[in-house]
């Protein structure tokens, strides 16, 4: 059995006093040496901020927006944002403590967002950008019924927001999931 109660999560919107955990766990999950702890890792083609506490609050403020924060034990260990975008919801901002990667805990989450999508706001597709060359994390994604569009976006390279690129390569790709 696969669901958030088999692996003790509990799920609940992010609120102010959540932005710097929030913060410390998306950095954590993406950049640093305490990002090659777990599988999610861009150390090698991005460093710098991954985001930051106005980029997380500016999240939990927006409307047709929110951050889906997951505790066990009462420690945050994950989040997601989802936003409603008419027909489609767009799922973003996930990351699961680099310590607890690979156990499962990311297809229960991922699989929790899409329903809350689906059922809350009648989307019938998941959207989604990934740095085109993460192939590991597309093809997880594709395992879990992503496809990829080949539809691209440049990276915004000279903005730090987004981190310092390593390499002159880089581009979003939209992944999508139809939800009905």
């Amino acid at each position: 059995m696969n669901t958030a109660a088999s692996h003790g999560l509990t799920f609940r919107d992010a609120v102010d006093t959540d932005v710097d955990v929030l913060v410390a766990l998306i950095e954590s999950a993406y950049r640093g040496d305490s990002s090659r702890a777990g599988w999610t890792t861009e150390a090698d083609i991005l460093e710098g901020r991954r985001t930051d506490p106005e980029g997380v609050l500016a999240v939990i403020k927006a409307t047709d927006s929110r951050l889906l924060t997951v505790e066990r034990d009462g420690s945050v260990v994950a989040c997601c944002q989802l936003e409603h975008r008419g027909d489609h919801a767009y799922f973003g901002m996930f990351a699961v403590s680099p310590t607890l990667q690979g156990g499962g805990l990311g297809k229960v989450i991922l699989t929790e967002a899409e329903r809350y999508a689906r059922e809350t706001w009648g989307v019938v597709e998941m959207h989604m950008t990934v740095i085109s060359v993460r192939d590991d994390l597309i093809a997880w994604y594709e395992r879990r019924g992503y496809r990829r569009t080949g539809r691209m976006t440049p990276f915004p390279y000279g903005d730090e927001r987004f981190g310092v690129p390593q390499r002159d390569d880089l581009r979003f790709e939209l992944l999508v999931k139809p939800l009905a």
